[in-house]
């Protein structure tokens, strides 16, 4: 990976056209081919960028100033789509060998959950059973494919704190899995966000989409917490 921070302008032209002027910003080129420009705040998202497969070509102006073009690979007649950034001054230019990544790997105990819930769906809701763990999508695993006692599928996305980014993530696999005819025979999917404390914001959000929230007792699933024990 390169990393420059550099003073530039970048304009972007393809199915519409992008300027940023002159300012001081980050510049990344991944190995993979991608290109992306970073401001210093307002939002972990480039601000613009160039996806792979493309093409990076380092040279200079009329008036000898660093220009790359990065151009994307355009899809049969259609025009690539460019990006020209234009470079004033470096700060810093270095380059990083960061190795095979060895992917996103869950926290120890939300997977602990995943594995638990797998083995005892019913603690969810009566009559669920378990169709399958990390159910493929287009776009990511559901963490557990199951059914409730009418045959209706149903999806669990498992997390140890639910906010509102996993009632996002769960809404978007319940709109691929809804696609899927062989899912919805019974009727539509429906979804459970079980974790082990809900946010009130993310609860009213899945609430407002249909989607049932389920709190989880992780003692009470690896059998360390012992009802007898229990003053009430």
């Amino acid at each position: 990976m390169r990393i420059l921070v550099a003073r530039c302008q970048v304009d972007y032209a393809g199915r519409l056209s992008a300027h940023l002027p002159m300012a001081t910003r980050v510049l990344m080129l991944k190995s993979d081919g991608s290109v992306l420009v970073h401001s210093d705040g307002g939002s972990y998202k480039p601000l613009n960028w160039m996806s792979p497969p493309c093409s990076v070509v380092e040279g200079s102006n009329d008036e000898g100033q660093i220009e790359w073009t990065v151009t994307a690979k355009a899809k049969g007649s259609a025009q690539p789509d460019t990006l020209r950034i234009l470079i004033e001054e470096i700060h810093h230019d270095s380059s990083h060998e960061l190795g095979i990544d060895p992917g996103l790997q869950k926290d120890g105990v939300e997977k602990h959950l995943q594995e638990l819930l797998a083995e005892h769906p019913a603690t969810l809701a009566d009559g669920l059973t378990l169709v399958r763990r990390e159910y493929p999508t287009a776009i990511g695993p559901v963490d557990l494919m199951c059914r409730d006692a009418g045959g209706q599928s149903v999806a669990v996305e498992i997390k140890r704190r639910g906010e509102i980014d996993g009632v996002e993530q769960l809404t978007r696999y319940l709109e691929l899995l809804n696609r899927d005819p062989l899912l919805t025979s019974k009727g539509g999917v429906r979804g459970i966000f079980a974790a082990q404390e809900i946010k009130p914001q993310a609860r009213v959000l899945a609430e407002d989409r249909g989607i049932q929230c389920a709190v989880v007792d992780y003692d009470a699933l690896r059998g360390l917490d012992d009802p007898t024990d229990r003053l009430f």
